[in-house]
Protein backbone atom coordinates (compact mmCIF):
# COMPACT_ATOMS: atom_id res chain seq x y z
CA UNK A 1 0.00 0.00 0.00
CA UNK A 2 1.49 3.37 -1.01
CA UNK A 3 1.62 6.46 1.21
CA UNK A 4 -1.41 8.02 -0.48
CA UNK A 5 -3.55 4.95 0.18
CA UNK A 6 -2.42 4.89 3.80
CA UNK A 7 -3.30 8.58 4.08
CA UNK A 8 -6.80 8.07 2.69
CA UNK A 9 -7.38 5.02 4.90
CA UNK A 10 -6.41 6.98 8.01
CA UNK A 11 -8.72 9.83 7.04
CA UNK A 12 -5.84 12.29 6.86
CA UNK A 13 -5.60 14.67 3.97
CA UNK A 14 -2.20 15.17 2.38
CA UNK A 15 -0.51 18.56 2.06
CA UNK A 16 2.64 18.79 -0.05
CA UNK A 17 4.96 21.79 0.20
CA UNK A 18 7.40 22.50 -2.63
CA UNK A 19 10.04 25.00 -1.45
CA UNK A 20 12.69 26.59 -3.64
CA UNK A 21 16.04 27.94 -2.56
CA UNK A 22 16.76 31.55 -3.54
CA UNK A 23 20.14 33.27 -3.43
CA UNK A 24 18.69 36.37 -1.77
CA UNK A 25 16.43 34.72 0.81
CA UNK A 26 18.15 31.44 1.64
CA UNK A 27 15.94 29.25 3.80
CA UNK A 28 13.09 31.72 4.34
CA UNK A 29 10.70 29.83 2.04
CA UNK A 30 11.32 26.63 4.00
CA UNK A 31 10.84 28.43 7.31
CA UNK A 32 7.51 29.90 6.20
CA UNK A 33 6.25 26.52 4.98
CA UNK A 34 7.46 24.81 8.15
CA UNK A 35 5.59 27.36 10.28
CA UNK A 36 2.41 26.51 8.37
CA UNK A 37 3.11 22.77 8.55
CA UNK A 38 3.52 22.96 12.33
CA UNK A 39 -0.07 24.20 12.56
CA UNK A 40 -1.33 21.36 10.38
CA UNK A 41 0.01 18.50 12.46
CA UNK A 42 -3.16 16.42 12.11
CA UNK A 43 -2.61 16.11 8.35
CA UNK A 44 -0.13 14.09 6.31
CA UNK A 45 2.71 16.50 5.41
CA UNK A 46 5.41 16.01 2.77
CA UNK A 47 8.07 18.42 1.51
CA UNK A 48 9.33 18.22 -2.07
CA UNK A 49 12.83 19.66 -2.36
CA UNK A 50 14.85 20.46 -5.46
CA UNK A 51 17.86 18.18 -5.80
CA UNK A 52 20.28 21.12 -5.62
CA UNK A 53 18.87 22.38 -2.30
CA UNK A 54 20.63 19.89 -0.03
CA UNK A 55 20.88 22.40 2.80
CA UNK A 56 17.15 23.03 2.66
CA UNK A 57 16.49 19.29 2.67
CA UNK A 58 18.62 18.79 5.77
CA UNK A 59 17.00 21.76 7.49
CA UNK A 60 13.46 20.44 6.94
CA UNK A 61 14.36 16.88 7.90
CA UNK A 62 15.94 18.29 11.05
CA UNK A 63 12.48 19.58 11.99
CA UNK A 64 11.07 16.05 11.75
CA UNK A 65 9.31 16.23 8.37
CA UNK A 66 9.50 13.82 5.45
CA UNK A 67 11.14 15.04 2.27
CA UNK A 68 11.40 13.80 -1.28
CA UNK A 69 13.90 15.11 -3.80
CA UNK A 70 12.80 16.16 -7.28
CA UNK A 71 14.96 16.91 -10.31
CA UNK A 72 13.18 19.45 -12.46
CA UNK A 73 9.73 19.77 -13.98
CA UNK A 74 9.19 16.19 -15.14
CA UNK A 75 10.37 14.79 -11.81
CA UNK A 76 8.14 17.24 -9.93
CA UNK A 77 5.08 16.21 -11.93
CA UNK A 78 5.89 12.52 -11.47
CA UNK A 79 6.20 13.00 -7.70
CA UNK A 80 2.89 14.88 -7.53
CA UNK A 81 1.17 12.20 -9.61
CA UNK A 82 2.46 9.49 -7.28
CA UNK A 83 1.75 11.32 -4.03
CA UNK A 84 -1.64 12.72 -5.20
CA UNK A 85 -1.88 15.44 -2.52
CA UNK A 86 -5.12 17.13 -1.57
CA UNK A 87 -3.33 20.47 -1.64
CA UNK A 88 0.00 21.73 -2.99
CA UNK A 89 1.83 24.79 -1.65
CA UNK A 90 4.66 26.21 -3.79
CA UNK A 91 6.84 28.74 -1.98
CA UNK A 92 9.33 30.99 -3.75
CA UNK A 93 9.04 29.19 -7.07
CA UNK A 94 8.83 31.31 -10.25
CA UNK A 95 6.52 28.95 -12.07
CA UNK A 96 5.96 28.07 -15.71
CA UNK A 97 2.47 28.29 -17.24
CA UNK A 98 2.43 24.87 -18.91
CA UNK A 99 3.79 23.14 -15.82
CA UNK A 100 1.21 24.83 -13.60
CA UNK A 101 -1.58 23.70 -15.95
CA UNK A 102 -0.32 20.12 -15.63
CA UNK A 103 -0.14 20.40 -11.84
CA UNK A 104 -3.67 21.77 -11.72
CA UNK A 105 -4.97 18.64 -13.44
CA UNK A 106 -3.49 16.52 -10.64
CA UNK A 107 -4.19 18.52 -7.48
CA UNK A 108 -7.57 19.76 -6.21
CA UNK A 109 -6.10 22.95 -4.70
CA UNK A 110 -2.86 24.84 -5.38
CA UNK A 111 -1.45 27.84 -3.48
CA UNK A 112 1.66 29.81 -4.55
CA UNK A 113 3.76 32.17 -2.43
CA UNK A 114 5.80 34.99 -3.98
CA UNK A 115 5.45 33.60 -7.48
CA UNK A 116 6.14 36.21 -10.17
CA UNK A 117 6.21 33.62 -12.95
CA UNK A 118 3.51 33.01 -15.52
CA UNK A 119 2.35 29.83 -13.77
CA UNK A 120 0.64 31.82 -11.06
CA UNK A 121 -2.19 32.41 -13.51
CA UNK A 122 -3.17 28.76 -13.09
CA UNK A 123 -2.87 28.63 -9.28
CA UNK A 124 -5.99 28.85 -7.14
CA UNK A 125 -4.42 31.48 -4.88
CA UNK A 126 -1.17 33.47 -5.15
CA UNK A 127 0.08 35.30 -2.06
CA UNK A 128 2.65 38.02 -2.70
CA UNK A 129 4.52 39.01 0.45
CA UNK A 130 7.12 40.76 -1.72
CA UNK A 131 4.42 42.85 -3.30
CA UNK A 132 4.85 45.55 -5.91
CA UNK A 133 2.81 48.71 -6.29
CA UNK A 134 3.72 49.86 -9.79
CA UNK A 135 2.53 46.94 -11.87
CA UNK A 136 -0.23 45.86 -14.18
CA UNK A 137 -3.32 44.61 -12.34
CA UNK A 138 -3.17 40.97 -11.29
CA UNK A 139 -6.11 38.57 -11.57
CA UNK A 140 -8.44 38.46 -8.53
CA UNK A 141 -6.85 35.31 -7.10
CA UNK A 142 -3.62 37.26 -6.37
CA UNK A 143 -3.45 38.73 -2.85
CA UNK A 144 -0.59 41.16 -2.18
CA UNK A 145 0.67 42.59 1.10
CA UNK A 146 2.51 41.81 4.33
CA UNK A 147 -0.25 39.59 5.75
CA UNK A 148 1.49 36.50 4.32
CA UNK A 149 4.81 37.31 6.00
CA UNK A 150 5.71 34.77 8.70
CA UNK A 151 8.13 35.81 11.43
CA UNK A 152 11.07 33.38 11.52
CA UNK A 153 11.06 31.48 14.80
CA UNK A 154 14.37 32.97 15.92
CA UNK A 155 12.97 36.52 15.67
CA UNK A 156 9.91 36.01 17.88
CA UNK A 157 11.78 36.72 21.13
CA UNK A 158 13.04 40.05 19.71
CA UNK A 159 9.62 41.46 18.89
CA UNK A 160 9.49 45.27 19.35
CA UNK A 161 12.92 45.47 20.96
CA UNK A 162 13.88 48.46 18.82
CA UNK A 163 16.11 51.18 20.19
CA UNK A 164 13.81 54.01 21.18
CA UNK A 165 16.69 55.84 22.86
CA UNK A 166 19.69 58.02 22.18
CA UNK A 167 22.30 56.72 19.76
CA UNK A 168 25.29 55.09 21.44
CA UNK A 169 28.35 57.34 21.98
CA UNK A 170 29.97 55.43 19.12
CA UNK A 171 27.08 54.68 16.72
CA UNK A 172 26.80 51.05 15.66
CA UNK A 173 26.10 50.24 12.01
CA UNK A 174 25.25 46.66 11.03
CA UNK A 175 25.50 45.56 7.38
CA UNK A 176 23.62 42.44 6.26
CA UNK A 177 22.82 41.74 2.63
CA UNK A 178 21.16 38.39 2.91
CA UNK A 179 21.98 34.73 2.69
CA UNK A 180 24.12 34.80 -0.44
CA UNK A 181 24.39 38.48 -1.42
CA UNK A 182 24.58 37.71 -5.18
CA UNK A 183 25.54 41.29 -6.16
CA UNK A 184 28.16 41.55 -3.38
CA UNK A 185 26.53 44.65 -1.92
CA UNK A 186 28.45 43.90 1.27
CA UNK A 187 31.68 44.92 -0.46
CA UNK A 188 30.12 47.98 -2.08
CA UNK A 189 28.51 49.16 1.16
CA UNK A 190 31.68 48.75 3.23
CA UNK A 191 33.81 50.48 0.59
CA UNK A 192 31.54 53.52 0.75
CA UNK A 193 31.39 53.56 4.54
CA UNK A 194 35.19 53.62 4.79
CA UNK A 195 34.95 57.20 3.54
CA UNK A 196 32.74 58.28 6.45
CA UNK A 197 35.03 60.32 8.68
CA UNK A 198 33.23 59.97 12.00
CA UNK A 199 33.65 57.57 14.94
CA UNK A 200 31.55 54.58 13.98
CA UNK A 201 31.35 50.94 15.01
CA UNK A 202 30.66 48.71 11.99
CA UNK A 203 29.66 45.05 12.01
CA UNK A 204 29.53 43.18 8.70
CA UNK A 205 27.40 40.03 8.82
CA UNK A 206 28.24 37.55 6.07
CA UNK A 207 25.41 35.22 5.05
CA UNK A 208 25.81 31.46 5.15
CA UNK A 209 25.80 31.31 1.36
CA UNK A 210 28.19 34.25 0.78
CA UNK A 211 30.27 33.16 -2.23
CA UNK A 212 32.49 36.19 -2.77
CA UNK A 213 35.98 36.73 -1.36
CA UNK A 214 35.82 36.94 2.43
CA UNK A 215 39.49 37.93 2.45
CA UNK A 216 38.68 41.07 0.45
CA UNK A 217 36.07 42.06 3.04
CA UNK A 218 38.38 41.34 5.95
CA UNK A 219 41.27 43.26 4.42
CA UNK A 220 39.03 46.25 3.76
CA UNK A 221 37.70 46.10 7.32
CA UNK A 222 41.23 46.37 8.65
CA UNK A 223 41.38 49.86 7.18
CA UNK A 224 38.86 51.22 9.68
CA UNK A 225 38.82 51.11 13.47
CA UNK A 226 35.99 49.33 15.29
CA UNK A 227 35.07 47.34 12.19
CA UNK A 228 34.31 43.63 12.55
CA UNK A 229 33.47 40.90 10.04
CA UNK A 230 31.23 38.17 11.47
CA UNK A 231 30.89 34.83 9.68
CA UNK A 232 28.29 32.13 10.44
CA UNK A 233 27.22 30.69 12.74
CA UNK A 234 25.62 33.61 14.55
CA UNK A 235 22.13 34.65 15.65
CA UNK A 236 20.85 37.16 13.10
CA UNK A 237 18.29 38.84 15.40
CA UNK A 238 20.84 39.00 18.21
CA UNK A 239 23.28 40.80 15.93
CA UNK A 240 20.68 43.11 14.38
CA UNK A 241 19.25 44.23 17.71
CA UNK A 242 22.65 45.71 18.66
CA UNK A 243 22.49 48.16 15.76
CA UNK A 244 21.71 51.86 15.77
CA UNK A 245 21.30 51.60 11.99
CA UNK A 246 20.91 48.55 9.73
CA UNK A 247 21.90 48.52 6.04
CA UNK A 248 20.31 45.58 4.20
CA UNK A 249 18.85 44.33 0.93
CA UNK A 250 15.22 44.79 -0.11
CA UNK A 251 13.90 41.21 0.16
CA UNK A 252 12.61 39.66 3.38
CA UNK A 253 15.20 41.26 5.70
CA UNK A 254 13.27 44.56 6.02
CA UNK A 255 10.38 42.53 7.42
CA UNK A 256 12.73 40.99 9.99
CA UNK A 257 14.09 44.42 10.89
CA UNK A 258 10.55 45.78 11.32
CA UNK A 259 9.78 42.99 13.80
CA UNK A 260 12.52 44.42 16.03
CA UNK A 261 12.09 48.08 15.07
CA UNK A 262 15.40 49.59 13.91
CA UNK A 263 16.40 52.54 11.70
CA UNK A 264 17.10 50.88 8.37
CA UNK A 265 18.60 51.80 5.00
CA UNK A 266 17.64 49.52 2.12
CA UNK A 267 19.54 48.76 -1.10
CA UNK A 268 18.07 46.45 -3.76
CA UNK A 269 20.07 43.47 -5.06
CA UNK A 270 18.44 43.44 -8.49
CA UNK A 271 15.62 44.86 -10.60
CA UNK A 272 13.01 42.53 -9.08
CA UNK A 273 13.95 43.52 -5.52
CA UNK A 274 13.84 47.14 -6.62
CA UNK A 275 10.11 46.73 -7.25
CA UNK A 276 9.33 45.44 -3.75
CA UNK A 277 6.97 47.94 -2.13
CA UNK A 278 7.30 47.07 1.57
CA UNK A 279 10.64 48.76 2.43
CA UNK A 280 9.53 52.32 1.77
CA UNK A 281 9.34 55.60 3.69
CA UNK A 282 5.78 55.15 4.96
CA UNK A 283 6.76 51.82 6.56
CA UNK A 284 9.85 53.29 8.22
CA UNK A 285 12.70 52.69 5.74
CA UNK A 286 15.09 54.74 3.65
CA UNK A 287 15.24 53.06 0.23
CA UNK A 288 18.25 54.10 -1.86
CA UNK A 289 17.41 52.12 -4.98
CA UNK A 290 19.39 49.60 -7.01
CA UNK A 291 22.66 48.65 -5.31
CA UNK A 292 24.98 48.88 -8.28
CA UNK A 293 23.75 52.41 -8.97
CA UNK A 294 23.84 53.79 -5.42
CA UNK A 295 26.35 56.61 -5.14
CA UNK A 296 28.64 56.93 -2.15
CA UNK A 297 27.29 60.36 -1.25
CA UNK A 298 23.71 59.07 -1.19
CA UNK A 299 24.51 56.27 1.26
CA UNK A 300 26.65 58.45 3.54
CA UNK A 301 24.01 61.20 3.61
CA UNK A 302 21.35 58.65 4.59
CA UNK A 303 23.51 57.36 7.45
CA UNK A 304 24.19 60.87 8.70
CA UNK A 305 20.50 61.75 8.48
CA UNK A 306 19.64 58.86 10.78
CA UNK A 307 22.47 59.70 13.19
CA UNK A 308 21.86 63.44 13.47
CA UNK A 309 18.08 63.61 13.65
CA UNK A 310 16.46 61.94 16.67
CA UNK A 311 12.96 62.63 15.38
CA UNK A 312 13.80 60.97 12.06
CA UNK A 313 14.97 57.78 13.77
CA UNK A 314 12.07 57.68 16.18
CA UNK A 315 9.53 58.21 13.39
CA UNK A 316 11.05 55.37 11.36
CA UNK A 317 10.93 52.94 14.28
CA UNK A 318 7.41 53.99 15.25
CA UNK A 319 6.20 53.29 11.72
CA UNK A 320 7.80 49.86 11.69
CA UNK A 321 6.38 48.87 15.06
CA UNK A 322 2.90 50.01 14.03
CA UNK A 323 2.80 47.40 11.25
CA UNK A 324 0.79 44.27 11.93
CA UNK A 325 3.33 41.55 11.11
CA UNK A 326 2.45 39.01 13.75
CA UNK A 327 -0.54 37.07 12.47
CA UNK A 328 0.79 35.66 9.19
CA UNK A 329 1.32 32.09 10.38
CA UNK A 330 -2.24 31.75 11.66
CA UNK A 331 -3.74 33.35 8.54
CA UNK A 332 -1.78 31.06 6.24
CA UNK A 333 -2.78 27.96 8.22
CA UNK A 334 -6.42 29.07 8.14
CA UNK A 335 -6.24 29.58 4.38
CA UNK A 336 -4.71 26.13 3.81
CA UNK A 337 -7.36 24.49 5.97
CA UNK A 338 -10.05 26.35 4.05
CA UNK A 339 -8.74 25.05 0.71
CA UNK A 340 -8.55 21.54 2.13
CA UNK A 341 -12.21 21.76 3.09
CA UNK A 342 -13.31 23.52 -0.10
CA UNK A 343 -10.93 22.59 -2.92
CA UNK A 344 -11.71 24.57 -6.09
CA UNK A 345 -11.87 21.44 -8.20
CA UNK A 346 -14.70 19.83 -6.27
CA UNK A 347 -18.44 20.14 -5.84
CA UNK A 348 -17.91 21.97 -2.54
CA UNK A 349 -16.25 25.01 -4.10
CA UNK A 350 -17.39 28.40 -2.79
CA UNK A 351 -16.46 31.94 -3.65
CA UNK A 352 -12.88 33.20 -3.68
CA UNK A 353 -13.90 36.33 -1.82
CA UNK A 354 -14.27 34.47 1.47
CA UNK A 355 -10.65 33.33 1.22
CA UNK A 356 -9.43 36.83 0.41
CA UNK A 357 -11.29 38.19 3.42
CA UNK A 358 -9.38 35.82 5.71
CA UNK A 359 -6.15 37.53 4.65
CA UNK A 360 -7.27 41.05 5.51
Amino acid sequence: MNRQSESKKSGKKKVVFYCKYASTSGLYHAKRSLAAADMLSEWDILFLIDEASNEMKQFIEGKGYRTRSVYGSSSLLAAIKEEMPDLLVRDGDQTDLDESKAVKELVPAVIHFDDFGTGGQEADLVLHTLYQENREPFPPHYVSGPDSYVIPEEFVAYKHRGKMKEVNPIPHLVIYHGYEDPENLTYRTLRHILQLQIPLKVTILLGEGYKHSKDDIRMMALGRRNTTVVSPPYSLPEELVKADIVVCSAGYTPYDVAVIGLPCIVIAQNEQELQNAFPKEENGFIHLGLGRKVKQSLLLNAIMEMLLHDARRERAVKRQLSLNLFGGKEKIAETILYYLDYPPRSENNVSLQKTKNMLK
